[in-house]
């Protein structure tokens, strides 16, 4: 099933299972510092035992057999300490064995050296207490009972042997109860450490959990959804979000300048407190293939704090604007064909009758003139609606731009009389897009007609410019048209596309609305930019011909 493949893995576990597994993180470390400290000593007592020479200072009672007891321990000792740092993984039997060891070897010293009161037998409380941190309680005891015993049968041997008196069974006895008093604090002790560890990493692994959580369901959301701390830095993407800002690799932990430096740009604005509002300025995306909005969501509540960044296509949601406005236009285009188109052309058809009139005069002339043209005008609103209404489906073709676009200026150029040069196809590597014939050639006559009609007074030499080739990020193809003329204010930039919008020149206001909708159903983007140096340049991005032409 699908859902299957959307299951998250690691790191979730039960609370039981995190306190076994501490079990052995605990004892591995008890064990590394026990293995530390087992060679310190066993050096401590040879180099002392090696120094002291014919004046022992630990009053050995054999220094011959002691300082080789000392030194197969030293050497035991780090054998030992290199054997666990390659097996750092203990097994059950571990700990008991190298307890064993200790206790054997602490008594062979203690025998062989200056016997209970040397000292030497209060290690052993050291090497019990730390068994008894990773033994159980029984275990733990069972040690503490060994290690006695073993002290015991060591006086009990001096004593037979005369080389201690019958007072030192008191000190041994002493030391027998300071060890079974070690394992008994040292027990209930490494139980509380064993709780509030094993506490801490079910914490944890819940952090990890949520976090993991969290990430799931931002990479599976649809929205595009970017979180950045506080130093602007992106923690976390989804694709949606890698896809609009023109990322391809992994983006976590770069700087957000990096990836969108206008997004970057008017965060840091919002942080300053430039514009207070949540909704930042629209933006165009990495590929400049599309209008981005963006919302931000403090996850501190604090504007110097990390934050969380919604964007949103700004072509869909206009688009979901503009379906309202096309279906009540739809529902009008009836009545405005019969309603509207019928009592035009009977004004105009007067109109004309009247010019032919000999008693018309200059300033009746100059009358009708005007009801011809607004006439017109009114006839062209009429036609464009009924266009839009009748679109019918795109039946996209793989066209190469340089040849279509030789074709185009030779047919516009011949067809508006201009001059050579008016019209300039700036030449480069050839590109193929996928798209309507018909509905391309409509588009870029309707930008190339508005270019000539409104901009070729200050173009100087050439009117248009056409250029074409891949954008730098997604590498989709583009078809530009740019001109020198004086540009679309900003304040109108954003509502050249709506319909029946209108600038200062005049024109029905449906030309860039209809034009953006033949490319919207050919999976193409539309796009206004103000050209460096003056003027407006009208960008068509087109779709991955590619992927297209697999997706049919």
């Amino acid at each position: 099933m699908a859902i299957s493949e959307q299951t998250i893995p690691a790191p979730f576990r039960a609370a039981g299972e995190a306190t076994r597994s501490l079990a052995p993180d605990a004892s591995r470390r008890v064990v590394r510092l026990v293995a530390v400290f087992r060679v310190l000593v066993g050096l401590a007592l040879l180099a002392v035992s090696l120094v002291s020479g014919d004046a022992p200072l630990l009053n050995e009672r054999l220094p011959g057999e002691f300082r080789g007891t000392a030194a197969l321990y030293s050497l035991a000792a780090i054998a030992i300490l290199v054997y666990q740092r390659r097996q750092p993984i203990a097994g059950p039997l571990r700990v008991p064995a190298l307890l064993v060891f200790d206790i054997v070897a602490i008594v062979v010293l203690i025998h062989t050296g200056a016997g209970i009161r040397s000292g030497i037998g209060g290690l052993l409380v050291v090497f019990v207490g730390a068994a008894a941190l990773t033994l159980s309680g029984r275990h733990a005891f069972l040690a503490a009972a060994i290690a006695t015993l073993a002290v015991l049968l060591e006086q009990a041997l001096a004593f037979s042997q005369r080389l201690a008196p019958v007072n030192d069974f008191i000190a041994a006895g002493m030391l027998g109860a300071v060890i079974f008093a070690i394992a008994a604090a040292a027990f209930p002790l490494a139980r509380r450490l064993e709780e509030s560890e094993a506490l801490a990493h079910q914490r944890g692994i819940d952090l990890a959990n949520m976090a993991q959580l969290n990430e799931y369901i931002i990479r599976n959301l649809r929205e595009s959804i970017v979180v950045v701390d506080a130093a602007d830095h992106v923690r976390l993407m989804n694709q949606p979000a890698a896809e609009q800002l023109g990322v391809r690799t992994q983006a976590t932990g770069q700087p957000l300048r990096r990836i969108s430096p206008e997004l970057a740009r008017l965060l840091e604005g919002w942080r300053r407190g430039e514009d207070s509002r949540r909704q930042l300025p629209t933006f165009v995306s990495a590929d400049g293939s599309t209008q981005v909005n963006s919302y931000l969501a403090p996850l501190e509540g604090r504007e110097d704090g990390p934050v969380l960044i919604f964007l949103e296509d700004a072509g869909l949601l206009a688009e979901k604007v503009q379906q309202s406005k096309l279906a009540a236009l739809g529902r009008l285009t009836a009545s405005i064909a019969h309603e509207v188109r019928n009592p035009v052309g009977a004004m105009s058809h007067a109109g004309q009758l009247l010019e032919e009139s000999p008693a018309i005069g200059p300033e009746e002339h100059r009358l009708l003139q005007i009801i011809r043209t607004n006439s017109r005008r009114v006839s062209d609103i009429v036609d464009n609606i009924l266009q839009l209404s009748r679109r019918e489906e795109s039946k996209p073709q793989l066209l190469s731009l340089r040849s279509w676009t030789s074709a185009f200026v030779t047919e516009f150029t011949t067809t508006l009389e201009l001059f050579e040069g008016q019209v300039a196809a700036v030449t480069s590597e050839d590109v193929e897009v996928r798209m309507d014939p018909g509905h391309l050639h409509q588009v870029v006559w309707n930008l190339c007609e508005n270019a000539v009609k409104y901009a070729s007074e200050a173009a100087g030499g050439i009117a248009v410019e056409l250029s074409w080739g891949r954008m730098p990020g997604s590498r989709r193809p583009y078809l530009e048209v740019a001109d020198r003329g004086p540009g679309i204010h900003e304040s109108l930039i954003d509502r050249v596309f709506e319909p029946f919008a209108t600038g200062p020149a005049g024109g029905t206001g449906l030309g860039l609305f209809i034009s953006r909708e033949l490319c919207e159903c050919n999976r193409a983007a539309l796009i206004l930019e103000s050209r460096k140096g003056g003027g407006s340049l009208f960008r068509i991005v087109f779709a991955d011909p590619a992927r297209w032409g697999s997706d049919a």
